[in-house]
Order: structure tokens, then sequence, then C-alpha cells
């Protein structure tokens, strides 16, 4: 917006960062001290489950692991959300009380009891892979794989024998990686398990698995778990090096924002740190359709003179003080951006920013910031930000607990950039 509606060069990739660098600090501390304080302690949905669904899974220590040294509470394994350590077993001996010092050795079988989303973020830890080795047996690559529940019916071949006997793995073409039987702890090993009508199991297979068993008399239910895909840990020094070169590359100017990210994302396909498929998924088409009738509605507004006359409302109540103009602009975005998307907001928002600072005959610049965290400080109700709704419903929270926390975190924001803006970029 700023190089194709003004005569401003395009923003490059850190000068925000003079406002977001305080913004984060004094919010953060903000956080810390007087969050805990003005947020009720809330029960999270997993925890009103009066029964949730418990599985025993088994993961090992791989040699060579980061892990191998580090004691239980070095490795994290004790602040584990919902699921707990059981037991470990080192060369068939079997450790039990798992104590917070106890040294993680290459090879360890892990016996963890936990419900299916602690679960499936076990098999994305670095250094944990699942103990049974059928995982490497199956037909399609790991990285194509998801995660599936699939409950036993009665008329299951493969019920009143073992995993190992029935040949699970041949047999359907997925890897058993834990068992849950209502709620009551499976002590045998995984292949020893002897299914019963009824049970859960938590399967890694190839994604077609769903269509090929769902209406299969061998399941009761089957369903995949979302965002299931395993991480590839492998890849991730290719990620690392594919996003550095992209900041690299648009902060000396080399390519603008939009050719490094579109290059980034084609490098990430071909050196396989994720696929198509993955890739057109995390396309967002109803917020592109958002996005793009916000930017005809921004073009609008301009050239319809509706953000001329908002412009003019607000210097009739400022007058020809760009302060508090400028604090007007932030706080009208703010409101706009906790009803709609903060990329509408932002697009709605830019023409008034510069329709301000053309009759106030001031530097844009501190306008253009101010519309900026503004969609960007959605603090105060949960339907401002995804990530505000990925964390209404599992913590359980309230409406007003987002109000009494977000909202003085929104006006020091404010403040910052108030203050900031003018002093890096003078009116």
């Amino acid at each position: 917006l700023v190089a194709s509606r003004t005569d401003l060069p395009p923003l490059r990739m850190f000068d925000p960062a003079w406002i977001g660098v305080p913004a984060a600090i004094i919010g953060c501390t903000y956080l810390v001290f007087f969050g805990p304080k003005l947020l009720p302690k809330r029960s999270s949905s997993m925890e009103s489950l009066s029964n949730p669904r418990e599985y025993t899974v088994e993961m090992m220590v791989q040699p060579g692991s980061p892990l191998v040294g580090k004691t239980i509470e070095e490795a994290g394994l004790r602040r584990l959300e919902a699921t707990y350590l059981v037991e470990i077993d080192r060369g068939g001996q079997s450790i039990v009380a798992v104590g917070p010092e106890e040294r993680l050795q290459a090879d360890d079988r892990l016996i963890f009891v936990g419900i299916v989303d602690s679960v499936k973020d076990l098999q994305n830890l670095r250094g944990l892979v699942p103990a049974t080795n059928q995982i490497f047996k199956l037909d399609s690559p790991r990285y194509r794989r998801r995660l599936f529940e699939a409950v036993v019916s009665d008329s299951c071949p493969v019920v009143g024998h073992t995993i190992r006997e029935g040949q699970f793995r041949t047999r359907y073409n997925a890897a058993v990686l834990a068992v849950a039987r209502q709620g009551e702890r499976i002590a045998a090993k995984l292949g020893d398990i002897r299914l019963r009508a009824g049970d859960t199991l938590l399967l890694e297979a190839d994604p077609n698995f769903g269509a090929n068993y769902r209406y299969s008399r061998d399941f009761f239910l089957v369903s995949m778990l979302e965002d299931s895909a395993p991480r590839q840990h492998h890849r991730a020094p290719y990620a690392l090096a594919i996003l550095f070169g992209m900041i690299i590359t648009a902060s000396f100017g080399l390519l603008d924002i939009l050719q490094a990210a579109a290059m980034a994302a084609c490098l990430m396909i071909g050196f396989r740190c994720c696929t198509v498929a993955q890739a057109r998924q995390s396309v967002n088409g109803p917020v592109l359709v958002v996005i793009a009738c916000a930017l005809g509605f921004e073009r609008a507004l301009d050239r319809s003179g509706a953000a001329s006359m908002t412009a003019n409302w607000m210097m009739n109540i400022a007058g020809d003080n760009p302060w508090i103009v400028l604090a007007m602009v932030y706080i009208i975005t703010i409101v706009v951006t906790e009803i709609i998307t903060n990329n509408a907001a932002v697009a709605l928002m830019f023409p008034i920013a510069v329709a301000a600072a053309e009759k106030l005959d001031v530097n844009l610049m501190p306008f253009i910031m101010a519309v900026m965290m503004g969609g960007s400080a959605a603090f105060a109700t949960p339907i401002g930000y995804q990530t505000n709704l990925m964390v209404y419903g599992p913590g359980g929270y309230k409406f007003t607990d987002f109000t009494r926390v977000g909202l003085p975190l929104n006006i020091l924001v404010g403040v910052i950039v108030i203050i900031v803006a003018p002093r890096v970029w003078p009116f």
C-alpha cells in the first residue's frame, strides 16, 4: 500500500522494529507482572471433561538424540500438559516413579499416559520416536503420513489377538502407536496388547487410510487428526537457511518482501520442508477474499472522498494537533481490528491516515506506523485475531478475560506508538 498509494519508498523489513521492540519489551513486562493478577484462574476445556480418553504410548530415545544425557526435568518431560511419564524401560529393567533427576540414555523406552493431543505432541518432540519399529515398515514415506483414531469393532479379525499376532501393520498398512481402553492402563508392551472390541487405537498411516476403512466392518469409527503430519526435524536446517535468506534479501532491498516470500515458499517445497498439498492447504482462501474486498473498499474510500471526510471529522475534533490526530487514527484502527480481520482494518484505515497527514501537511510515516500497530494490537477481544480464538476455547476463558487483560495492553502499545513514531519519523 505504501509503495502503490504514496510517493514514499517501500517499507523495509525492520522499519517497524523501532516501535515493535519497545512494545514487545513493555508488553511482556506487563503480562509477566500484572497479567496473572488480572486474569482469573480458568479450567481448560480438557480439564472439564469428566473422563478424557487416555492412551498408553511408548516412545524411544534415539541414539545420538539431543535428549541423551539430560535429566527428565532438563528434557522438558515433566512439564507436558495432560501427559505424564509413568515408567522407563531400560534394557529390560523397569524404572517406575521416575524422578526429575533421572538421566535419559540411548534406547530408553519411555511409557507415557495422556490424551490424544498430548500424544500427538510427543510424536513431534525431537529425539523421540515411537518405540514400535512398525512405522519404518509402512509403504508410504513418513512425511506423508497422518495420525488416525480407530475404534475396533467386534467383527475385526484382530480382536482376541495381540497386535503382533494379528499382523496389524501388514493387514491394514498402518502402525499402532497407542491403545486406549475405557480409562484402563494397559500394562503390556505395545505389540503384546491383546485387542478387544471397543479399544481405541492411535494409528500412523497413509492419508488414504480414512477413505479405505471409514465404512469397513473392522472399525466402528475412523477419524483423522488435524495437523498430525510428523515433523521432519532433519529438514530444519534447510528451513532455517531459507528463512534467513528471505530476511536478508528483503532487508537489503535485493528483493521486495513479496518476491522474497514467494521464492522462499518455492524453496521450501523444493527442499521438501513441506509438500505441495501442505502449502496449498496453508493458503486461507476466505482471508484472501476479505483482504481483496478490503483493498477495493479502500480504493473506494479514497476516490469517493469518504476518507477525506473522515479526516476532516477527526481534525474538527483534534484541531491542527498532529499528536491527537495520530492517537485517533490508532484508536479507530484498534476498534476496527477488534471487529473485523486485521488485514481488512489496515486496508480500510490506510486512506484515512493518508488523508489526515495530507490535510495536516505532516510526515505520513507516523500515521502509517499507527495503522500498522493498531492492526496488530488486537488484544481486547477473542475475535480480534486468529490466535486469540485458538486459546479462547481450549483455555476455558471468557470474553471479558480478554478485555480485562488486553485493553490495558492496547493502551500501552498506543502510548508507545504516539511517543516513539513521531520521534523516529518527525512530523
